[in-house]
């Protein structure tokens, strides 16, 4: 298996691919939540509602990892971890943009439009430590992406 690189697994970034993120409680646990994100090319951003624990844990301890990856051949996957930073302002950009990535463009608008009154905070993440990987090259070739 090659090292490969974000560069790599752009379809994976661009797609609305499953992630998690997770983060530390006060007695030091993790806690792994599902999020929508998006790639700008120089971070993973995450809008986060006020009053979410995520952001009580990010608050206290800005370390963090982001999980993506996807559930069909080839099965690929990146991990980041670093230290988060927290941006307030309008997040209705943010919204609609992460949001018309999961539900389409339509129901994006509708989603973020539903939240103009409620205030959240932009999460972004670096790359710092980025883990990609890809299970092309061990999958049964039946089972690889190219298989006809």
């Amino acid at each position: 298996m090659t090292d490969l690189t974000l560069a790599d697994v752009q379809s994976l970034l661009d797609a609305p691919s499953p992630a998690v993120l997770t983060t530390t409680r006060v007695d030091g646990s993790a806690v792994t939540t599902p999020v929508w994100y998006r790639w700008t090319g120089n971070a993973f951003e995450i809008v986060i509602a006020r009053g979410d624990p995520k952001l009580r844990h990010l608050t206290r301890d800005p370390g963090c990892s982001l999980l993506v990856f996807e559930v069909i051949s080839p099965f690929r996957g990146v991990e980041i971890r670093g230290e988060a930073t927290l941006e307030e302002g309008d997040m209705t950009e943010a919204r609609r943009s992460i949001a018309g990535r999961y539900l389409g463009m339509e129901d994006g608008e509708r989603f973020a439009a539903a939240r103009v009154a409620k205030p959240g905070v932009l999460l972004r993440l670096a790359p710092g430590e980025a883990r990609v990987w890809s299970l092309e090259d061990i999958l049964p070739p039946g089972q690889r992406a190219d298989a006809t």
